[in-house]
């Protein structure tokens, strides 16, 4: 196998519209994009593959890892496309995916939509048995009541079993005996059991990514294992690995398995992009800005460090309320996402406003700019319009606009509804994008208590440098930062991904009646699962090893990570755990509570691999020292509503120590960066570009 030391490393993005390919080897880097197959993605990444290797003068061969993030199996959950699941419970249990949390999200809406279980009800099948909160078996498995939902199984058209029985989290022994039953009898039936996929308390969550796991794991098992062989046999040898929604690389055999941790894989990736740069800027509060071509992602950023959680919705029936949508309990990381991107549809509502999103054109037929088949006007046709996009070498050749298409997509929508002039037509879609990203930033910052102001904006894929300095104007941020290969940042962002795999175990202890040995014995248990799997990807070097506890006061109902020490806990540290919960709930909510006991319900582990380090980009040549401008053209400026004059650069053209003042477009292959008549660019030692708000005067 070549050494990953010196050999190519190939990352593939499969998006809505566009899949993004990104290579590197020890001095270079190379990028591309294609438009996705939505019928079978797998074409569009090997498309891509094959053009980007022959750009690179690269074999298969040479290649000695490849990073894989999809959206297919978010796609599948909420476009209802997965495969017929039954679920297995416990008698007596066989509604809780419905009964939910048996509350209102919306409590003054008395027609409030529900989001609909996966599995309907009469293929929730009940069997005997009962296992206690602590372990114990109350009720012994009634196997007769396993056997006796075989007939139908066949008979109702079952493609994926998922079993989820009662507490199954602390004694695993009921679910694997009613699999053992099932698999010997459907030998090639896929099942999902809660125990394995989701070993926490919380019956609800548990039972509801127990099912999503089910419902799509036929379908990711048979896209990742025709693209597996396709690899193969364009003569790839080497590991392939997926990254998944908390931000490490699993292997190929634990996505076929787990595919619902790869839920959140492409936007993942976007943030360990910007947490790298973070790092490398040495910026302390960084806004991650991810716009492709069909959602918009942005994420918090402190210290470095993405935020985190371990449940989060997917198929919201509301755009911003929690609650709307299907929980899924695993590692992910903690950002928000809205349908807007630059395929978003825009139209005019009944009331006579200008609305863009959630709804896509997507690749196919795309927007009326592409030229294939797409009437609708997106945010992309207004780009177009506004003059903001060149026709020449749009997404690196991969599609050829017509901007006329744009233009009478818009005039047709939305100038003849409103009687307005074509470019304010247009820069009222514009507005309303940016708008609804703004505000979907606003909230996420306050739900989490945080300000916005104060961070850098670190915008990438290949709608984000076309919107970013609209967006901070929006937010009040003075500072943004638009790194280079900006138009396939999340693809970027997987090579920087470590290996990395985390467990969680729900073993309820009170701080009062601390057990060493209780901790320890559960930590051991973890680190070994989780070192079996990142030791079979990685068999030398040194693994970071993060330990959390899930800690709340007695009779809470929701606890706060805590961060625990890497090491055996002594029975002495009670009270060290105490402090680091007081330390954590004072951050979060400013004070503590006097008196009470603290009680931990779950306990994770993340093993880690080192990240692969960014290639050592060739030095700059004298002849980009003095970069000339490329042209001009008139740019619908946002900031003053009206037409401008700009300057457009080619990135390329741009060496380090470059600056330029607004109005300015910087073309790149995959995007281009709007460079509004607010701000100035000056492109710094790492080759970023970066934009200050002129009243704000120097960094």
């Amino acid at each position: 196998m070549t050494s990953l030391a010196n050999a190519a490393r190939l990352a593939v993005d499969i998006g809505g519209t566009f899949t993004d390919i990104a290579l590197e080897d020890a001095n270079r880097r190379l990028t591309r994009k294609v438009l996705t197959t939505v019928a079978a993605p797998e074409e569009g990444v090997l498309a891509g593959i094959r053009q980007t290797l022959e750009d690179a003068q690269v074999r298969p061969g040479d290649v000695a890892l490849i990073i894989h993030g999809t959206t297919l199996a978010t796609n599948a959950v909420i476009e209802r496309k997965g495969a017929k699941t039954a679920l297995i419970t416990t008698d007596g249990f066989r509604d809780s995916v419905e009964m939910a949390y048996e509350n209102r999200f919306e409590q003054y809406d008395i027609n409030v939509d529900r989001p609909a279980p996966l599995v309907p009800r009469a293929l929730r099948w009940p069997v005997r048995e009962r296992i206690g909160a602590g372990g114990d078996v109350l009720v012994p498995l009634d196997e007769d009541t396993v056997a006796a939902l075989l007939p139908r199984i066949a008979q109702d058209g079952v493609e994926s079993l998922a079993i989820g029985l009662l507490h199954a989290y602390a004694n695993p022994e009921h679910e694997h005996r009613a699999a053992g039953i099932l698999k010997a009898a459907v030998p090639g039936l896929p099942i999902t059991l809660s125990s394995e996929v989701c070993p926490e308390i919380r019956e609800y969550e548990r039972l509801s990514t127990t099912c999503a796991n089910a419902y799509v794991q036929p379908l990711m098992a048979r896209y990742l294992t025709r693209l597996e062989a396709s690899l193969r046999e364009m003569g790839f040898r080497c590991p392939f690995y997926l990254i998944t929604s908390g931000g490490g690389l699993t292997t190929f055999e634990l996505a076929v398995r787990f595919p619902i941790r790869l839920v959140e894989s492409g936007p993942a990736g976007g943030a360990i992009l910007a947490a790298r740069i973070a790092t490398e800027a040495e910026l302390a509060r960084v806004l991650s800005f991810d716009m492709g071509g069909t959602t918009a992602k942005i994420c918090l950023i402190d210290g470095a460090e993405p935020q985190t959680t371990r449940t989060f919705e997917v198929a919201r029936v509301y755009r911003f309320l929690k609650g709307s949508g299907l929980p899924v309990r695993i590692p992910a990381i903690e950002m928000v996402e809205i349908g807007a991107g630059g395929g978003s549809i825009a139209r005019v509502d009944s009331m006579q406003r200008v609305t863009v999103g959630p709804e896509s054109a997507g690749a196919e037929p795309g927007p009326a700019c592409y030229g294939r088949g797409g009437a609708d006007p997106t945010v992309t046709d207004a780009d177009v319009t506004l003059g903001r996009i060149s026709r020449e070498g749009f997404a690196g050749g991969a599609v050829a606009l017509q901007p006329e298409a744009a233009a009478d997509a818009i005039e047709a929508a939305i100038c003849a509804p409103l009687d307005l002039e074509r470019d304010l037509a247009a820069f009222a879609v514009g507005e309303m994008v940016d708008e609804n990203m703004a505000n979907a930033a606003r909230v996420h910052a306050i739900e989490w208590g945080k300000t916005l102001s104060d961070r850098t904006l670190i915008a990438f894929g290949g709608a984000a440098p076309l919107h970013a300095t609209r967006l901070a104007e929006k937010l009040g941020i003075d500072r943004v930062i638009v790194p280079t290969g900006a138009g396939v940042g999340s693809a970027i962002g997987f090579l920087r991904a470590p290996i990395a795999y985390e467990v969680v175990r729900s073993r309820y202890l009170r701080l009062s009646a601390y057990d060493a040995d209780v901790v320890n014995g559960v930590f051991a248990e973890m680190q070994a699962e989780a070192e079996a799997v990142v030791t079979a990807a990685v068999p030398a070097g040194k693994l970071t090893e993060k330990r959390v506890a899930y800690m709340r006061y007695l009779g809470q109902g929701h606890e706060i990570p805590v961060p625990m020490p890497d090491q055996p806990l002594a029975e002495t540290d009670g009270e060290r755990l105490s402090r680091a919960f007081a330390d954590a709930y004072t951050r979060l909510y400013g004070r503590t509570i006097p008196d009470l006991d603290i009680e931990v319900l779950s306990w994770t582990l993340e093993l880690s691999a080192p990240a692969a380090a960014a290639p050592a980009m060739a030095p700059v040549s004298e002849s980009a020292q003095a970069a000339q401008p490329i042209g001009r053209r008139a740019v619908f400026d946002a900031s003053l509503a009206s037409r401008v004059e700009a300057i457009v650069y080619r990135r390329g053209d741009l060496a380090p120590g470059a600056s330029l003042a607004g109005p300015a477009l910087i073309v790149e292959p995959q995007t281009t960066t709007v460079v509004s008549a607010a701000f100035d660019a000056v492109v710094d030692d790492l080759g970023y570009i970066r934009l200050t708000r002129r009243a704000a005067g120097k960094e």
